[in-house]
């Protein structure tokens, strides 16, 4: 024990440079060391890009982040712009999914679905499970109706970043591609004459996809579902750096294997914790039934009327905002990158297959989870309980109706903890090799910093942890925005040539 205490030390060291620890480090758990020393590094870059928007507590009656309106106001342009895309493209996009039009000699290197997998496995994560039980915590059963108008104008984004990461891709010799906001930000804006902006935007891109790689894509997966965890096996209390030692070796094998490892891993793993999640949530509502009707009212009533939670109605539209854009990242660029390794003959089906992202993810997903919370009234604190949040909440919701149901949701949360890793890596990564070059070198580095982040999310508190995952995901949205604006009549054209092909019959079925 004392031999693993001092090596996460020096680990933790080097990751936090600067960082004195205290003289009584000896006498404090592995964990509470690891909390201690990242949580200072984290604290003034969360408080910079959560600020409220100036005037935002006098209008609204509590603070608004303006990074959300910087979300929510791009994914309603993209929307309009596109004349509601993911209204009249969701059937099509259902087809492309199912591999109507794939052909297996395209260029790229997974297929639709597999995209689509590995994509959803770093959307539909423990955002999914922890991050809505801290939106209805805070925010109260009315934060799932902005969940869910969130989820629909994020799809619309997602199709416009997609779109670009598979147009501006490289391809190389090897048939192995790489694509992103990186890449359509550096080259795209080049094409407008805005070379030195756009490389600037792609490389603190870059910068900060690899820092929520860390975090919301590593860090926090592993600090919930070490929670969860924990509270099933008393023996991991207080070892979450044990259990995050055991994720961090199931996620190196699979990320030593690449893209295509990933894409294996993924196209499995996602449908089953899926219909697990999904199933288990649908039984609960089912066995309470009689009170659907009674949630729904009090989602409605909570997304316009001031409640009892923090904000009121605003309080509740900020937590469903801030937790769907979290969930989903649509506006964030990170999907696009998994996106870009797809097999097609045009960028814009790989818009179409993505636009279905947000919808799953959020929609489906994240209403589960809240109706299950509302639903069973776990949301409303008791006692000497407390007013529980994260996966606390939701672990509360699941067993109360059968205690069996805390194993099948921490078998979820390792799922989806696991899957999230795998496509944060490859996204990770991909950040990695831009900045510092294509190479096995470079990319053995990231994989093994990637692995030591797992130890440390495992091992810290909460709050940290959630708060540094949302600022960096968050501040890629920042870069990857202004990019998209400026992209979005490439966008266009490119949509209207594809129709045109399409409606041609240039592009068949295949089956």
């Amino acid at each position: 024990m004392k031999f693993c205490k001092t090596t996460i030390i020096w680990l933790v060291s080097l990751c936090t440079p600067g960082v004195v620890f205290a003289q009584d480090t000896a006498e404090k758990s592995i964990d509470q060391i690891i909390s201690d020393a990242v949580g200072p590094v984290i604290y003034p870059f969360v408080g910079a890009v959560f600020s409220p928007m100036p005037g935002s507590e006098a209008i609204f009656g509590t603070s608004f982040p303006w990074i959300l309106g910087w979300l929510v106001i791009a994914a309603t342009v993209f929307t309009i712009y596109f004349g509601f895309i993911q209204f009249r493209g969701f059937k099509h996009s259902i087809e492309l999914v199912r591999g109507d039009y794939l052909d297996p000699n395209d260029a790229g290197e997974v297929t639709p679905f597999q995209a689509l997998c590995t994509a959803l496995s770093g959307t539909v994560g423990l955002g999914n499970i922890a991050g809505v039980g801290v939106a209805v915590a805070i925010g109260g059963p009315g934060a799932t109706f902005w969940m869910i108008l969130a989820g629909l104008l994020g799809m619309a984004a997602k199709f416009t970043e997609c779109i670009l990461g598979v147009h501006y891709r490289n391809e190389y010799a090897d048939g192995s591609v790489s694509g992103g906001p990186m890449y359509y930000l550096s080259k795209g804006l080049s094409e407008r004459g805005m070379a030195g902006f756009g490389k600037f935007l792609a490389v603190f891109f870059a910068i900060c996809c690899i820092g929520g790689s860390f975090g919301g894509g590593n860090m926090f997966q592993a600090n919930q579902s070490a929670q969860q965890i924990s509270s099933i096996f008393p023996f991991f209390a207080d070892k979450g750096w044990l259990f995050g030692l055991i994720m961090a070796v199931l996620v190196g094998v699979v990320i030593i294997g690449g893209i295509k490892s990933i894409a294996r891993v993924t196209e499995k793993v996602v449908p089953f914790m899926a219909a697990i999640y999904v199933g288990s949530a649908l039984i609960i509502i089912l066995l309470n039934v009689g009170a659907i009707g009674e949630a729904f009212s009090a989602i409605i009533s909570g997304a316009f009327a001031p409640t009892a939670v923090a904000g009121g109605a605003v309080g509740a539209l900020i937590q469903g905002f801030k937790r769907a854009a979290f969930s989903n990242e649509a506006g964030i660029g990170s999907a696009s990158i998994a996106h870009s390794a797809v097999q097609t003959k045009h960028p814009v089906t790989e818009g179409y297959v993505a636009l279905l992202e947000p919808f799953i993810d959020t929609v489906i997903i994240c209403t589960m989870t809240s109706l299950v919370i509302t639903i069973t009234g776990s949301w409303v604190p008791q006692g000497e309980e407390g007013h529980l949040a994260g996966i606390a909440l939701t672990s509360k919701a699941f067993a109360s109706s059968w205690g069996g149901f805390v194993y099948v949701l921490a078998l979820a949360a390792v799922l989806f903890a696991f899957s999230t890793m795998l496509s944060w890596s490859y996204y990770g990564l991909k950040a990695w090799t831009y900045l510092f070059g294509e190479g096995a070198t470079a990319e053995l580095v990231f994989k093994l910093l990637f692995c030591v982040f797992v130890v440390i999310g495992a091992s810290m508190s909460l709050g940290p942890v959630i708060d540094f995952s949302d600022a960096m995901i968050f501040t890629m949205a920042i870069f990857n925005i202004i990019g998209l604006y400026i992209l979005m009549p490439k966008v266009k054209e490119l949509l209207r040539d594809y129709q045109a092909r399409l409606a041609s019959g240039e592009f068949k079925k295949v089956r």
